[in-house]
């Protein structure tokens, strides 16, 4: 009984080997298992790659927004601007007038070239066009009338018109701003600014998604897509689509349906994301507002990349997860054979575990660098986008912003404490804030006198000119300010002829002698030297003793609306109006720096003989 009990206790375990094949067909259930649930979250799957689309193009709509917002508010201010130019009033004052709407037809030009916009043009109170910055133009305005447009009713009756149409002269989509023309108290014309929205389109279309602008009748206005133009995204009303044949904003033809449906991509999150069909097209769209504009910018992103990267993300795990009961099946395939045969492959096992181990090692470095690519990759597109909007920004309507800004709010104060003063019958002050609120208008018309001068007309005429008298008659000029400065001018004992404008040569001294007052203001004594030398390129220089100019100051010194003064003292145009009037001369404005300290700008033209007709009317 005993023995019997020996050996049963020593005996080996017999093998189980149907147990590790009834595992295997265990894993292969498991797998086919995961596998269908694998599929069956490819919606929610490919619905994360959507977001995560969105999200990469939400930049880009802000960006493609601020930047047509920005040149929206740019041109709002202009017409106002240049309503002030006493030559249109003169202009519709007399129409018939040879000699002015010329004139005006160039000045207009001149000033949409240096604002950057597509078209300038005066209206009188009935609608016809009197002036125009295209008159060269095949499709110019000049004649035709514009009554029926809304922004000209609304400049004579609110002081303010805006409106974006289909030209119907030009074919060119634009977005009109008005403003009236006032002589004393009457309005006795509108001037408009067209802002073209063509380039918009070109630069959106190099961000691969489609980008559109509706406006409040659910008319596509913009986009990169042609085919899209003046498609209508929701219901036209029958009164908006008459209020669109009255004022001519699109042609009627053009307004057919696009074949949209759209439906939330995460009800019940709310994203704020849209799955977004049209016709075999499907896209995510995300929309922002220009409120100013009555506006909806959109982007729509095509949902083809995003499902490929969810049909990527599922072979992926599935290929994980067949792999991994691959392993399991021919781990437990050979923990069968390795019962029958534990000693004869042992080593066989071992380096079969050994391989496995180092397959998946591989396999999570490969996914590792993958997603470290992909954070680089999402790091660099904020830094571009963010470069971008840094791009957009602009300085001329800061400087306009500022310049107005401060007169406006002295004069809101000034106006509210002279109401409080006749209230308690205290009608000196009142007067005395009264003065006040004037000074702040000069000041501001003082501004609008600025631009005016910028937007100059550089064909006037020119021919010899007496150096000489020129030089004299800007000191006679400056004499109120140099009576407390000491100046010193050198000139030959011969006449020096030039090229130029007489009158516009002088008024390039008197910003240059005003300029250098200005650099030596506070500064004992005070001196300025002149000097003219003859030759074959005659030349006025300018010398102040005052701090000279810094680099960035020489660099940018002719740049438009570019000063070194305290804010409210200048525009900086001055020296830019100087450069391009010497320009027109055929010489050049140069500026640099005194070895002995100060700033020296010199006038360099051409030399002439006084042989043509101009000299006996000078």
């Amino acid at each position: 009984m005993r023995e019997t009990q020996t050996s049963e206790a020593i005996s080996p375990p017999q093998p189980h080997a149907a147990r590790p094949r009834r595992a295997i067909w265990i894993v292969a259930l498991a797998v086919c298992a995961a596998l269908l649930v694998i599929v069956a979250s490819f919606p929610r799957i490919e619905r994360f790659y959507l977001r995560q689309a969105g999200a990469d193009d939400a930049a880009t709509l802000r960006l493609a927004t601020q930047v047509l917002r920005g040149a929206l508010e740019r041109t709002e201010a202009l017409p106002a601007l240049l309503a002030e130019q006493p030559i249109l009033r003169q202009l519709l004052a007399e129409p018939q007038n040879q000699g002015i709407v010329p004139f005006t037809n160039e000045l207009l030009r001149q000033t949409a070239l240096s604002l950057e916009v597509s078209d300038i043009y005066v209206m009188d109170v009935s609608g016809t066009t009197v002036a125009t910055s295209n008159y060269r133009s095949d499709t110019s305005f000049m004649g035709q009338v514009f009554d029926y447009r809304p922004y000209f009713a609304d400049a004579l009756g609110a002081g303010l018109g805006r409106f974006h149409a289909l030209g119907t002269t030009s074919g060119q989509r634009g977005y009109f701003f008005a403003a009236p023309v006032i002589d004393e108290t009457q309005i006795v014309g509108v001037i408009a600014v067209k802002l073209t929205l063509d380039g918009f389109e070109e630069a959106w279309a190099e961000s691969g998604s489609v980008i559109t602008v509706t406006d409040a009748n659910n008319v596509v206005f913009l986009s990169d897509r042609t085919d899209w133009h003046y498609r209508t995204v929701g219901p036209l009303p029958e009164a908006a689509l008459e209020q669109i044949a009255t004022t001519r904003q699109y042609p009627p033809s053009l307004l057919q349906p696009l074949d949209l449906r759209t439906e939330a991509l995460d009800p019940d999150i709310g994203f704020g994301l849209e799955l977004a069909n049209v016709g075999v097209e499907s896209f995510v769209r995300q929309t922002t507002l220009i409120a100013s504009a009555g506006w909806r910018v959109s982007i729509h992103t095509p949902t083809g990349p995003a499902a490929q990267q969810a049909w990527t993300a599922v072979l992926l795990l599935s290929l994980v997860v067949v792999m991994i009961g691959l392993v399991i099946a021919i781990i437990l395939g050979r923990r069968a054979r390795l019962i029958e045969r534990l000693e004869a492959e042992q080593s066989l096992a071992a380096l079969l575990e050994a391989r496995v181990t180092e397959r998946t090692a591989a396999l999570k470095s490969e996914v590792e660098e993958r997603r470290a690519a992909e954070e680089r990759l999402r790091a660099t597109q904020k830094e571009l986008v963010q470069a971008g909007k840094l791009a957009a920004l602009g300085a001329m309507s800061a400087a306009l912003s500022h310049e107005f800004n401060q007169p406006l709010a002295a004069v809101k104060s000034y106006a509210e404490n002279a109401g409080t003063y006749l209230d308690r019958g205290r009608t000196a002050e009142a007067r005395e804030n009264v003065t006040r609120i004037s000074g702040m208008a000069d000041r501001m018309a003082s501004i609008s006198k600025h631009l005016r001068n910028f937007a100059r007309r550089p064909q006037d005429l020119t021919g010899p000119v007496r150096l000489k008298n020129v030089i004299s008659d800007a000191l006679d000029l400056m004499q109120p300010r140099l009576r407390n400065v000491e100046v010193s001018y050198t000139c030959p004992d011969q006449e020096v002829w030039a090229r130029g404008g007489p009158v516009r040569l002088q008024q390039v001294l008197v910003n240059l002698l005003g300029n250098a007052l200005d650099a030596m203001q506070g500064r004992v004594p005070q001196r300025i030297e002149i000097t003219l030398t003859d030759g074959d390129a005659p030349e006025i220089s300018v010398r102040d003793f005052g701090p000279g100019l810094s680099r960035a100051a020489l660099d940018q010194a002719f740049d438009p609306f570019f000063t070194t003064k305290e804010p409210g003292q200048g525009l900086g145009l001055g020296l830019s109006i100087s450069y391009n009037i010497v320009r027109d001369f055929g010489g050049h404005l140069a500026a640099s720096n005194h070895t002995e300290g100060g700033a020296v700008f010199r006038i360099v033209l051409e030399a002439t003989e006084p042989d043509s007709a101009e000299v006996a009317a000078q």
